[in-house]
């Protein structure tokens, strides 16, 4: 069931919202990001075989990695420096490993 990830630009943090299995989806949980987080991908970045979220955070100039730690929960973001005002956020094997 897809659950929902959002950025909350004003607030500096992403919500996760879990899909209850209904249509409905359960109160958002917020993690701490950079400031003004704007894009937001999930992708199994560590081979754990769960979605773990990726953030554009553009105030500054990083992007944040939250893993995934199972049963919907994230852990504290580990940030790596970018370019001036980080926007959007692929995730993708652009070297084949």
């Amino acid at each position: 069931k897809p659950d929902i990830i959002v950025t909350t630009y004003g607030s500096s943090n992403v919500g996760v919202l879990l899909n209850t299995g209904n249509g409905t989806f359960a109160a958002q949980t917020t993690y701490s990001t950079g400031s003004y987080p704007i894009e937001v991908a999930a992708a199994d970045v560590n081979g754990d075989g769960k979605p773990d979220i990726i953030v554009a955070n553009s105030g500054p100039n990083n992007v944040g990695i939250l893993l995934n730690t199972g049963n919907g929960r994230f852990s504290g973001q580990t940030i790596y420096s970018t370019g001036n005002w980080p926007d959007s956020v692929v995730a993708a094997d652009v070297n084949g490993d």
